[in-house]
């Protein structure tokens, strides 16, 4: 299994340890991501710097897809096309 990280914090105002596991993950700005194996080590560094970066499972199960909205269709008026004599 791996996992796919990506930084969504600035490294801006952390410790000096926290910006060099960000390096260490390959990530350096916001919006870069970086794919790794699944180890007791690779856990411990996201857990150390949890707060900067987003973690997904490659595997997992999907979001849910939001319902498709209803389309907004004008209602009109049944007009009666037979004619009285």
């Amino acid at each position: 299994m791996a996992l796919h990280v990506t930084q969504v914090k600035s490294q801006i105002g952390t410790r000096r340890d926290h910006r060099g596991t960000l390096r260490a993950l390959g990530l350096g700005r916001i919006g870069s991501s970086a794919t790794h194996a699944d180890t007791p080590s690779i856990r411990g560094m996201l857990h150390q710097i949890q707060y900067l970066v987003k973690v997904e499972e490659d595997g997992a199960a999907p979001a849910p897809a939001e319902a498709p909205k209803a389309s907004r269709t004008r209602k009109t008026a049944k007009t009666d096309t037979t004619e009285t004599a």
